[in-house]
C-alpha cells in the first residue's frame, strides 16, 4: 500500500518537462530512442520505485534487472525513513537550535541563538568569532546560509541587521577547516555525508559520500556542487558528479585530483557518528554532515530524512548498489 500511495505521490508532483530533459540526455548516452527511454524509466518507476533522477545517476539504462533491484532509490529510501524513524522525532533534526543543545558535544564550535540573544550578546559573540556561518533555524539544502565577517565595511551592528532580516537565527562559528580539505577545494567548508544506522542501540556505520564545492560557499548538491564517495579507509577511488550529471576526475577550479583523495581523520569521523547515532534511538537511519576541522572531525548537522546516494553502476566493481550492505543491519 506504501508504495501504491508513494507511485501516485509521485506522479502528481512528477516535473514532466525534466522529465523529458533528463530522457533526451540518457538517450544520447545509451544510444537508444528517447521513446525506450521514457518507458523503461516508467517501468523502474513502478517496479523499483526510481525517479527519473536515479535512473540517469545510477545508469539504470547499463544494467540488468537483478542488479536494478539492488540499487536504493528514493522510493525504497522513503520506505526506510517511514519503518526506522519516528516523525514524533523529527523536529530534533529539523529544528538546528534543537539539534545543536542535543548535540552539542560533537558540534567543536561556538554558536549562539538570536530568538534568545541581545545586540550585545552578537556583538560579543562577533568580537571572539570574527566570522560566522549564520542558518535559518529550519532551513534545508544549504538555503539560506551565509557566511559573514567583521571587517572595517562590516560592523557588527550591520551584519546583526541583516541576519535578523534574513530570520538566519542560528549563528555558528566559522569551521576552519583541515589544510588537505582546503587544498581541494577552499571556496566552501567541504563535508562528508556519513549514514548510520542504530540497531539496538548501537551506531554502525554504513557509507560516506563527500560534498565538495565548486565556485560557492556552500558544497550542497543542490547549490551547485559535486559529490563523490569515500571508501572505509578514507580514499576517494570515484569521480564526483554533480547534479547535471557532469564527471569530474580532477576539481574543475583547483586541479586537485578528486580520485585518490585521502580524507583526513576519517577513521576518528567513523568512530564519532557512530556515537552520536545513539543519542536518539527512535531516528535509526541519519545521515550526517561532518567537516574535517584543523582540530578534528565536528558534526555540522544531522538529517532524519537523508538523500539517496550510491555510486553509478560502471563505479563498481560488478555494477550493484548499496542495499546488500544496508540489508547487514535493517529488515528491507
Amino acid at each position: 500500500m506504501l508504495k501504491v500511495l508513494y507511485l501516485i505521490e509521485r506522479m502528481i508532483k512528477l516535473d514532466y518537462a525534466n522529465m523529458l530533459r533528463i530522457s533526451k540526455s540518457v538517450s544520447r548516452k545509451a544510444k537508444k530512442s528517447q521513446c525506450y527511454i521514457l518507458y523503461d524509466m516508467i517501468k523502474c518507476g513502478i517496479k523499483y520505485q526510481a525517479g527519473y533522477y536515479d535512473y540517469q545517476e545510477f545508469e539504470f539504462y547499463k544494467i540488468s534487472e537483478d542488479k536494478r533491484n539492488t540499487f536504493l532509490t528514493r522510493g525504497k529510501n522513503n520506505e526506510i525513513i517511514k519503518k526506522y524513524n519516528d516523525r514524533k522525532y523529527f523536529d530534533v533534526f529539523n529544528d538546528k537550535i534543537k539539534f545543536n543543545n542535543l548535540f552539542s558535544e560533537y558540534l567543536g564550535r561556538d554558536w549562539i541563538n538570536l530568538k534568545t540573544s541581545s545586540l550585545d550578546d552578537f556583538i560579543g559573540f562577533l568580537q571572539k568569532n570574527p566570522i560566522i556561518i549564520a542558518k535559518p533555524i529550519d532551513g534545508e539544502g544549504g538555503n539560506g546560509i551565509e557566511k559573514y565577517a567583521l571587517s572595517e565595511s562590516s560592523s557588527a551592528e550591520e551584519i546583526y541587521k541583516s541576519v535578523i532580516s534574513e530570520k538566519q537565527l542560528l549563528v555558528e562559528a566559522f569551521v576552519r577547516q583541515h589544510k588537505d580539505m582546503d587544498i581541494l577545494y577552499a571556496g566552501s567548508v567541504n563535508t562528508i555525508r556519513m549514514f548510520t544506522f542504530c540497531k539496538e542501540g548501537r551506531g554502525h556505520f554504513l557509507q560516506a559520500i563527500l560534498k565538495i564545492g565548486n565556485g560557492g560557499v556552500i558544497d550542497n548538491f543542490s547549490s551547485g556542487g559535486m559529490y563523490t564517495f569515500v571508501e572505509d579507509d578514507g580514499t576517494v577511488e570515484v569521480p564526483a558528479i554533480d547534479k547535471n550529471d557532469v564527471i569530474y576526475e580532477r576539481h574543475p577550479i583547483t586541479n586537485t585530483g578528486i580520485v585518490g583523495f585521502s580524507v583526513p581523520m576519517f577513521a576518528q569521523a567513523v568512530r564519532l557518528v557512530e556515537k552520536a547515532a545513539q543519542t536518539v534511538p527512535e531516528i535509526g537511519y541519519v545521515g550526517w554532515d561532518v567537516a574535517i576541522s584543523e582540530n578534528g572531525p565536528v558534526i555540522i548537522e544531522g538529517n532524519c530524512f537523508p538523500g539517496v546516494f550510491q555510486k553509478k553502476a560502471s563505479f563498481t566493481k560488478n555494477g550493484t548498489g548499496i542495499l546488500p550492505k544496508y540489508s547487514q543491519y535493517m529488515d528491507i
